[in-house]
């Protein structure tokens, strides 16, 4: 099969290689699915997870790539919920070999079923950031109706699903980004938007939760806004900001089929919209990756035409 590798975590994605691997086959409880897209996470290349095992060995080179939609082409020994031709989306494992490839192997438990009205390339840019927004909210940072947050990069692709989901739950939602982010973070939901070049983050006031994408800095000066029992929920990795009188919340996502559906379902019913940046092939893929200038949006591959 076609697959993208990388093999030296210093070239980045200057090193990835689009070459011929052995189609993997489906151990026990897996499924074998054949990818039609695949989501791309741009840092994923620093995740140790994908240069070692759970042990900590060398696992070079491995296949990237974590989201994917695609069809089911074989069930391993002891598999159930899932059947040979259905549509399914989710993540894989972050120690296993991924998804930008022709074929992966997947726990099923990992995978959801796709609809028929919702198009492979939704189905992949749905999972990660949808799953992280809907953990981060209502798992970790215990929203309520009628709450305030404060979602840094709300005009991204994991802000703009926050904000969404916050919305459709009855929070008061503002949102930070440059100065250029204004608008499209406006027409996902945001109430009110923080220029975090020219406005001052102080005054946004109390809030009850913060959800944060940056960390550094701009975490530490969020964790003075948050209100007694407030929380702040950061998933770019361990924060060392901690609210005066509440909670700091660091998580890794993972997959989850009954939250896979509820996503799923707010989409085919107009509630949430994905953030597509930039479409593009299996054999342009690291040409994709390697331009100069960023995307906005999430980058999906289309591993089938």
């Amino acid at each position: 099969m076609k697959a993208i590798i990388v093999t030296n975590e210093a070239a980045g994605t200057a090193g990835m290689q689009l070459t011929e691997r052995p189609q993997p086959g489906a151990g026990i409880n897996d499924v074998v699915v054949q990818v039609h897209a695949s989501g791309f996470t741009w840092n994923q290349l620093t995740w140790p997870s994908t240069w070692t095992d759970r042990q900590g060995r060398d696992r070079a080179p491995s296949i990237p790539g974590h989201e994917l939609a695609g069809v089911v082409t074989a069930l391993g020994y002891g598999t159930t919920g899932l059947s040979v031709g259905q549509r399914v989306f989710g993540l894989t494992d972050w120690y296993r070999d991924g998804t930008l490839a022709e074929y992966v192997a997947v726990e099923a438990r990992n995978l959801a079923p796709l609809p028929g009205d919702v198009d492979f390339t939704v189905g992949a840019s749905l999972a990660m950031p949808g799953l992280t927004a809907w953990q981060g909210l209502f798992e970790h940072g215990r929203l309520r109706a009628g709450q305030s947050i404060l979602v840094h990069g709300a005009a991204g692709v994991v802000g703009s699903m926050v904000t969404q989901l916050a919305r459709e739950y009855g929070a008061y939602v503002i949102g930070t980004g440059r100065a250029a982010h204004r608008q499209t973070a406006l027409d996902f939901g945001v109430q009110e938007f923080v220029d975090l070049e020219n406005d001052a983050l102080e005054d946004v006031g109390g809030v009850d939760l913060v959800f944060d994408v940056f960390g550094g800095d701009i975490a530490k000066r969020s964790a003075g806004l948050i209100r007694a029992g407030g929380t702040l929920v950061a998933f770019a990795g361990p924060t060392e900001a901690r609210p005066a009188d509440g909670l700091a919340v660091d998580f890794v996502v993972e997959s989850d089929r009954v939250q896979l559906s509820e996503i799923v379902q707010r989409v085919r019913d107009g509630r949430l919209r994905t953030n597509i940046g930039n479409v593009s092939n299996l054999d342009d893929a690291v040409a994709t990756f390697n331009e100069a200038k960023r995307i906005s949006g999430k980058t999906i591959i289309r591993v089938r035409p």
